[in-house]
């Protein structure tokens, strides 16, 4: 089985959707999990009627979304953890988690795989295009090349022995958390982004910021990362 869990926090907006083709479009054994960042709008009660299992975040731990995901991992019953952004869409959740299933049955090393990441084609400008074939050449060449695990949050799948002794994301940082986890996790076995596997997500901080301002935060986050193993961002701005 697979355990999907998705971090949210005030996505009323757009919760539904992705919960509804899911659970419309999903028949391999799976369980939801939505893990909530106590949000203030509809997105519980939403998540209430689709999501198997919803899980408030303690309020003690760090208000990020590292915490959302390793919070919703605790509740995971799966041999294998799926994390997917609220805004992220899977065109066929059956093919595709037919191929990351046999991907993992064939590649017994392999710990976390990745998938190629697009903007929404009816939103996707230029710009999008650009940047994220950058990203996804990038992640592979880092993946299934070098053999030293990157990625970005939108999308990742890892088996849950390897995810618990890699010891979830590092709940201090308030950004580069996806990229600091799945280097770690590469430390236990192989990574891989599946070329094959494609998932679409909105844009919408790009579109909402500016691809400069977001370029330039994603260039300061990472190298704060290697070289202070803490996040140049002190806070990562809810955007919706």
């Amino acid at each position: 089985m697979i355990s999907i869990v998705i971090p949210t926090r005030n996505e009323e907006k757009i919760i539904e959707k992705t919960l509804s083709q899911l659970k419309k479009s999903l028949t391999i054994s799976h369980e939801i999990i939505v893990c909530d960042g106590n949000s203030t709008d509809a997105t519980a009660m939403i998540a209430l009627k689709y999501a198997d299992k919803v899980v408030i975040q303690d309020k003690l731990r760090p208000k990020n979304i590292a915490t959302g995901r390793n919070q919703g991992a605790e509740a995971a019953a799966g041999e294998y953890i799926v994390f997917l952004d609220a805004d992220c869409t899977i065109a066929n959740p059956d093919l595709f988690f037919t191929k990351a299933l046999a991907y993992f049955e064939k590649h017994p090393k392999t710990v976390g795989l990745c998938a190629r990441l697009k903007v929404l084609p009816e939103v996707s400008t230029l710009m999008d295009k650009i940047v994220f074939a950058c990203v996804n050449i990038t992640y592979a060449f880092f993946n299934n090349v070098l053999h030293s695990g990157a990625a970005s949050g939108e999308f990742g799948m890892f088996k849950k022995t390897a995810f618990q002794q890699a010891g979830g994301y590092k709940e201090h940082l308030a950004a580069a958390e996806d990229i600091d986890f799945f280097h770690a996790i590469s430390k236990l076995g192989r990574t891989h982004l599946l070329m094959s596997l494609v998932v679409y997500h909105t844009g919408r901080r790009a579109h909402q910021v500016g691809w400069p301002t977001l370029l330039w935060s994603w260039f300061a986050n990472t190298v704060s990362l290697v070289f202070t193993k803490k996040s140049a961002s002190k806070e990562w701005e809810v955007v919706r």
